[in-house]
């Protein structure tokens, strides 16, 4: 069984660099080297069967470099088999400490709603749109086992949590939270959009919480992405690609 092509959407360019040393690494059947290939928005760089864009900060323009990629793909004959949001992330703790990683099993919106007296209701309370993509649960598992990852929800942010008041306030609405950050939802929409499977994938660089950056470990963090990424490219070369999605 080959594996799917896969595009991999960071929201930076130094975060779709830590993905792409993975493929340099050696034992790797993938050339050294990208071919960069130009979209609107961005450059696509291109090892094998894997594209690297840096899509952007936040939901919005994720989602719509994304789209574009994936829309360059169907127009060009060679759709993508699944989608991977892919970066740094705040965890929260215990459950996710600055330098590990975390694979979402809930791709989540956290604050797409509205606040009312009684506090936060999301847009599905409302009766329309959705707030989470799920994806394939065999895949979740087993880029788990391999990576050591923990499962958990990821979720989605405009802004980013800067006090513990906040932190609180989605733990509390969202109590399986590990991660937080700003690209993955604006990812899951545009995948679902063309109907492809989704994964978000985050190594932890900080607490969510109060902004304190002498406690950001960038660095560890783009390191156990690089290392998450040479673990899971395996695994996709034995997964079956037609597993359907859960929205």
């Amino acid at each position: 069984m080959s594996a799917p092509r896969v595009l991999v959407a960071t929201a930076v360019p130094v975060e779709r660099d830590a993905v792409a040393q993975a493929f340099a690494q050696p034992g790797r059947k993938l050339p050294q080297s990208a071919r960069a290939l130009p979209l609107p928005g961005a450059d696509l760089h291109r090892f094998g069967g894997y594209d690297l864009i840096a899509a952007g900060v936040g939901p919005a323009l994720a989602a719509a470099t994304t789209a574009s990629a994936l829309t360059a793909a169907a127009l060009g004959g060679a759709p993508y088999g699944l989608v991977v949001s892919a970066g740094i992330a705040g965890g929260f703790a215990p459950g996710a400490s600055v330098g590990s990683l975390v694979v979402a099993d809930e791709i989540t919106a956290a604050d797409l709603g509205a606040e009312t007296g009684d506090g936060f209701l999301p847009v599905t309370e409302l009766g329309f749109g959705t707030v989470t993509h799920r994806p394939p649960e065999t895949l979740v598992r087993a880029i788990a086992a391999a990576t050591g990852a923990a499962t958990g929800t990821v979720l989605t942010v405009s802004t980013v949590t800067g006090t513990a008041a906040r932190a609180d306030a989605l733990r509390g609405r969202h109590p399986r939270a590990l991660a937080e950050a700003m690209e993955g939802f604006g990812v899951a929409e545009a995948a679902a959009a063309h109907g492809v499977p989704v994964l978000e994938l985050r190594a932890v660089s900080n607490p969510v919480g109060p902004r304190d950056r002498a406690a950001w470990r960038i660095g560890d963090a783009l390191t156990a992405l690089t290392e998450g990424f040479g673990k899971l490219a395996p695994v996709l070369e034995s997964w079956n690609p037609h597993e359907p999605a859960d929205t």
